[in-house]
């Protein structure tokens, strides 16, 4: 069985593969082509604008990813230096220590204690 995206990705291919047949025949044939859906054209002027539509839209496409490419160049904070972002980590691993060196103090001390309580109850 095919899955969702397969079948979206067959029809996303079948689209383009008919459209690109009929863009060239427009592009090569454009009598014969539109002549069957019963349009009279002039063939220069079929062909200019077969080859001016794509391009503008391109065009358009390409100066829309630049524009959001700037915008969010534009609108986005600039990173932290790397010495303020080494110098924080090493203050993160130093209050890691010092976290782990009272827990483990904190640990001996309870030990101490249980085995004091121990010894007296022995007694």
């Amino acid at each position: 069985m095919v899955s969702k995206d397969q079948s979206i990705g067959g029809a996303i291919f079948l689209i383009c593969v008919v459209i690109a047949i009929i863009y060239t025949l427009i592009v090569f044939l454009p009598t014969q082509t539109l002549g069957v859906f019963g349009f009279v054209v002039n063939e220069t002027e079929v062909r200019i604008w077969a080859v001016v539509i794509p391009v503008f839209i391109a065009f358009i496409a390409i100066m829309g990813i630049g524009a959001w490419i700037g915008w969010t160049m534009a609108t986005t904070p600039p990173p932290k230096p790397i010495e303020e972002i080494t110098s924080e980590i090493e203050e993160e691993e130093k209050k890691e220590e010092k976290e782990a060196e009272t827990a483990k103090e904190s640990k001996e001390e309870a030990a101490e204690t249980e085995e004091k309580g121990k010894g007296k109850t022995k007694k």
